[in-house]
């Protein structure tokens, strides 16, 4: 995209930059990082992070901005205007936006519509977080709403196991007995069914446990855990999950039934091993009924336009009629679905967040191939004749699932006839 960097950005230097957040958004539709498309508009890359993610804490004097997510038919100006989707408690940005409104003059009710919430919650929010003066006046705050909310919220305090020395010593015991934390549950509620001091949930067995501090179960029957871990492995939250930067996702359910059974040939699921310290990968496309296996090879990154490059040239060394749709995660690498669909007339269907059994053989090839690119190790030494040499030896494998016959025979039959 040719885009010309103007010397005068109009007053307040670089206040006036309309035109610059509409490129920036255009770029990043396309399939740019947010780095190039920042220097090809002329920004400073934390000015395109923050136009991106939003500015919650900014300096004294100057209003948060929310992050912002280009959606079709918006313009950034009105997109800046939407709503966010309310969680269970009230957040830092809703109570900036509470007092920004109640600076304006909007009313309770006015408020909680536009934040999607009760009438009730606002005005419960606004009593109890408000800040008090000396002549008893009062206003409201919201990083002093947002504190006194953090400390109201704050009560620790014993758990049910802890308490309660019968059920500490059955839980204790049969997690010796290598029982999992929901077969006690099951177990409790059948001993002691008129109990209910003894009955608790999984995942109170798990935070007494995991949680550093609590103390109401030792530590040792952590090893007869099916998993056999000391510490619990964090989950991703859904609030601190990077944002994706795929626009006009087809997801896999609108994918065509024939690719479902396999009974079609040319449906191909697609995705990266990546090496060490996340700097360079390979690319994976598995064809679904015959799993014949094609390495692409990433001399310049994955970025999704040296993505989009490399599939655009991997597909055109195979019969058109092999290749009617492609599946792939929703990973940022395939940013530029669009322009390989333009290019290749092939469509790109994404598979649902955290569903890899959606891309099954797939994720069975990719294990195979960490035999021959390990993890931690860098991928940017193995050349095209590299992997070209490891996708023959493993579609020179005979496969069960295909009676015993090599992916290799397999997509040489259909490729025949039109050889």
């Amino acid at each position: 995209m040719d885009f010309e960097i103007r010397k005068n950005r109009g007053p307040g230097g670089g206040r006036n930059l309309a035109r610059e957040r509409a490129a920036y958004f255009l770029l990043m539709e396309q399939g740019y990082s947010t780095r190039e498309a920042a220097r090809i508009v002329g920004i400073n890359l934390r000015t395109g992070k923050r136009w991106r993610n939003g500015w919650h804490s900014p300096p004294r004097g100057q209003k948060a901005v929310p992050p912002i997510y280009p959606v079709p038919g918006l313009t950034p100006a009105a997109a800046e205007e939407l709503p966010r989707t309310p969680s269970r408690y009230l957040q830092e940005y809703d109570r900036l936006y509470i007092a920004d409104r109640l600076r304006e003059g909007a009313s309770i009710r006015q408020i909680a519509v536009e934040l999607g919430r009760s009438p009730s919650t606002v005005s419960r929010e606004i009593r109890r977080n408000r800040h008090t003066l000396h002549n008893g006046g009062s206003y409201y705050r919201p990083n002093i709403a947002q504190n006194k909310a953090k400390a109201r919220r704050s009560r620790p305090k014993p758990g049910k196991i802890g308490q309660n020395p019968e059920l500490r010593d059955f839980i204790q015991d049969h997690l010796a007995m290598r029982w999992s934390p929901e077969q006690i549950c099951h177990a409790l509620r059948a001993r002691f069914p008129d109990r209910p001091e003894m009955h608790v949930t999984h995942e109170t067995i798990y935070q007494a446990l995991y949680v550093q501090g609590r103390g109401e179960l030792r530590r040792e029957p952590t090893r007869s855990l099916r998993t056999g871990r000391a510490r619990r492995r964090p989950q991703r939250q859904a609030h601190k999950r990077a944002s994706r930067a795929i626009k006009d996702m087809v997801l896999i359910s609108e994918r065509p039934a024939e690719a479902a059974d396999r009974a079609v040939p040319g449906h191909w699921e697609g995705d990266l091993i990546i090496g060490k310290d996340g700097r360079s990968a390979i690319g994976t496309l598995v064809e679904r009924s015959t799993r014949y296996l094609m390495l692409v090879h990433l001399p310049v990154g994955h970025s999704a336009i040296a993505t989009r490059n490399a599939l655009s040239a991997t597909v055109q060394t195979l019969p058109r009629h092999l290749w009617r749709s492609l599946t792939w995660d929703q990973g940022s690498e395939m940013a530029a679905h669009r322009a390989f669909t333009v290019a290749t007339d092939i469509p790109v269907y994404f598979c649902a967040p955290a569903s890899p059994w959606q891309r099954g053989s797939n994720e069975n090839t990719n294990g195979l191939l960490r035999q021959y690119f390990p993890k931690g190790t860098d991928l940017a030494v193995h050349t095209p004749e590299d992997l070209a040499a490891v996708a023959a030896e493993l579609n020179s494998r005979p496969r069960k699932t295909l009676g015993w016959e090599t992916p290799a025979t397999r997509l040489r039959e259909l490729a025949a006839p039109l050889n």
